[in-house]
């Protein structure tokens, strides 16, 4: 189905090159179909015009199609809605960006002395990746007693960039608490009312609108032949970092309020270009090319664009904004291999005027060279564990918590590429990190996360590892 917004959400500045819907339709269904997702949205506001398209189904052969308003778990692109409320409670001046989290949050003992809220929104708060999933099932509050110490730093807050679920869950905490309300409610009643957006929750019963079409997630093995549909583990803790499900309408939605004086009057001018502005100490290598306040940063040629990937379980969504000329494009889908659909888009999406690119650092690394010496061994982020291992075919691998997701190629600065066992298809890259004092290698940063070497492994170290790769 294709369907056109009947009236502009935003004036914008008018662009040569008008969108064509149906052409869009045709690429977005062809692409579908190649690597089997079931269903799919692309919404885009371009040039004073929003336009909205939709294929497939919401469950595998359930016949349940894909409408405008269905929404897909989002995943990470929620820490953008997240950091949104905390803005607009910064510029009703209940918070200040660089002041002590402590000043708030007494709980946080002497992490809060040096804590701000700049740092965690711009995941350079030196905070680990994530919870034990046993551990984010209690509260929000509960998870941040037990969690958010000095002790369970990876780096010095404000010294470097480690991407943080903990670092959000922690910001869904400070809006309890200066709100009064639970991060559902505050959600809600500060966001997404005012923006008109159906709220849709995931992990917490009873929250989500019993006549809104939820997307069901699915693992996709395209080499098989094989979909199956998964269900959503998040849970309650892990809420303000991922617990959000919407349209890519909704996505357009949030991104208007980007557009400064074009789009809905929710936050001010200033603070949403704060948002945009890229922290200094924010280096998100592999990932993107700046990050600002729950906004990554891209460049492409003369065009800056902003947004957040999110993935969650068997989801794979992109949102992207460019306030200069005022465009914004979402793109949801349910299943894990959507991020093939998302690539494969763009260059129709750049004919339509909209110079957008898969941020890969993987073409610019180089010819492949040896690998560092020291660089086998185990890194934890903290519940996390990292392992690059030699294999006795010769090849690297990479395993995360004792499971081998990527095999690896190396690169001139420290840098690895990798590629994922399932897929076939070459993923973030990556860099080892050397102590400025020994030289040795004593960290890696893995999708953005920073693990500290636990272990030295001899370069004779060896596993056997039986693995299927499909290709993208």
């Amino acid at each position: 189905m294709v369907a056109p917004v009947g009236h502009a959400l935003a004036a914008a500045q008018p662009f040569a090159t008008p969108l064509d819907p149906h052409s869009l339709f045709d690429t977005l269904s062809a692409l579908v179909r190649k690597y089997q997702v079931p269903g799919a949205q692309l919404a885009i506001h371009h040039g004073g015009e929003t336009v909205a398209i939709e294929v497939g189904e919401l469950e595998y052969r359930t016949g349940r199609p894909v409408t405008w308003n269905a929404a897909f778990p989002i995943g990470s692109i929620s820490k953008t809605f997240t950091a949104t409320v905390a803005m607009t409670l910064v510029a009703d001046g209940d918070l200040d960006l660089d002041a002590p989290l402590g000043e708030h949050l007494p709980e946080l003992g002497d992490l809060g002395n040096g804590l701000t809220l700049r740092q965690v929104l711009s995941h350079t708060g030196g905070l680990a990746e994530g919870p034990e999933p046993a551990e984010a099932l209690a509260s929000i509050r509960r998870y941040i007693l037990d969690n958010c110490r000095s002790q369970n730093l990876v780096l010095p807050p404000g010294t470097g960039f480690s991407y943080s679920n903990i670092g959000y869950i922690l910001v869904g905490h400070l809006i309890e608490t200066i709100t009064g309300m639970s991060w559902w409610d505050a959600m809600e009643l500060i966001l997404l009312r005012p923006l008109r957006i159906e709220p849709t929750f995931i992990g917490k019963d009873g929250r989500s609108p019993l006549d809104r079409p939820l997307a069901t997630g699915h693992s996709v093995n395209t080499a098989l032949g094989r979909t199956r549909p998964v269900t959503q583990s998040l849970t309650l803790a892990e809420a303000p970092a991922g617990g959000l499900a919407m349209s890519a309408m909704d996505l357009v939605t949030l991104g208007l309020t980007q557009l400064d004086d074009r789009g809905p009057a929710l936050l001010p001018t200033v603070y949403a270009g704060q948002m945009r502005q890229s922290v200094s100490s924010a280096k998100p290598f592999g990932l993107a090319d700046g990050w600002g306040l729950g906004l990554a940063i891209f460049r492409h040629a003369d065009a800056v664009w902003v947004g957040h990937d999110g993935n969650a379980d068997g989801t794979a969504c992109y949102f992207r904004v460019e306030p200069v000329n005022g465009s914004v494009v979402a793109f949801t889908s349910n299943a894990n291999i959507g991020v093939c659909v998302w690539r494969e888009l763009l260059p129709e999406l750049c004919r339509a005027g909209l110079p957008l690119k898969s941020y890969s650092t993987v073409e610019a690394l180089g010819r492949p060279t040896a690998p560092p010496p020291g660089c086998l061994g185990s890194y934890r982020n903290g519940d996390t564990e990292y392992s690059v291992t030699l294999l006795d075919n010769g090849n690297h691998c990479l395993t995360i918590d004792g499971e081998a997701v990527a095999w690896l190629r190396f690169h001139e600065g420290l840098i690895y590429s990798q590629q994922d066992m399932t897929s076939g298809q070459w993923t973030n890259a990556g860099r080892f990190l050397r102590n400025p004092v020994t030289g040795d290698l004593d960290g890696i940063l893995v999708n953005g996360r920073v693990g500290s070497r636990q272990s030295v492994t001899g370069e004779n170290m060896r596993c056997l590892i039986t693995t299927q790769t499909a290709s993208c």
